[in-house]
């Protein structure tokens, strides 16, 4: 699973490892990302902008899309199954930036966890997979969502948890931003864990624990 992380460069920075996304200068850090909040998404649509969309999927069918809340993550081995996400998965596909990811880990013989922050070893912004959709209510109003998707965890991870974010090498961004349909096996390739050797981890304070603290403090080693 993966429910919290986070987005701190500002839109300089980002544009320096995106440059070919059409970044708005209304970017402002985020240190403690959480399910029902708006994310940083780049959508299949062709436009290659970056947009907000709300973290948590909404089918299109739902009747009430407080369901969101409960799909924030989708698990790459079944999304070609699963009725909330098979037809995403083939038609609206999108990259949901950050520059890390939070997992607890449980410590031997107790039942503390230990907030842990995953971060490239560059310090540099990164792209899971995702999926999006729109949701329209009876009202005319429209909810634009998304969710990352699951995979098993790298070396590094398995030490922390049994799930981590797919995420997506930068070559890979144009084979899954393309607009077309696609079939899963055309993508199930780029749903692998992310190389261990390239990423760090290390405890982070429990300020994180709260999606209420959104401050430079959650990312500070322990």
């Amino acid at each position: 699973m993966c429910g919290r992380f986070t987005l701190t460069v500002d839109p300089g920075q980002l544009r320096e490892i995106f440059s070919w996304l059409d970044i708005p200068d209304e970017l402002t850090p985020r240190y403690n990302r959480a399910p029902t909040q708006p994310v940083a998404v780049v959508p299949n649509d062709g436009k290659n902008k970056l947009d907000f969309f709300v973290w948590g999927l909404i089918p299109s069918w739902a009747k009430d899309p407080q369901i969101g809340s409960r799909m924030i993550n989708a698990r790459s081995e079944t999304l070609a199954e699963k009725p909330s996400f098979r037809a995403a998965y083939r038609r609206r596909r999108c990259l949901v930036l950050a520059d890390g990811f939070y997992e607890w880990r449980k410590e031997p013989g107790s039942k503390t966890k230990t907030p842990m922050y995953i971060q490239m070893e560059s310090q540099e912004p990164f792209a899971f997979a995702g999926l999006w959709e729109i949701w329209h209510s009876k009202e005319g109003d429209k909810i634009l969502s998304c969710n990352i998707i699951t995979t098993e965890p790298n070396e590094l991870v398995a030490k922390i948890h049994n799930r981590m974010p797919v995420i997506l090498p930068s070559e890979s961004y144009t084979e899954w931003l393309a607009p077309e349909e696609r079939q899963p096996g055309q993508l199930n390739h780029l749903l692998k864990p992310y190389p261990d050797q390239e990423l760090v981890a290390f405890p982070v304070s429990k300020t994180v624990n709260s999606p209420i603290n959104d401050v430079p403090e959650c990312i500070l080693p322990a």
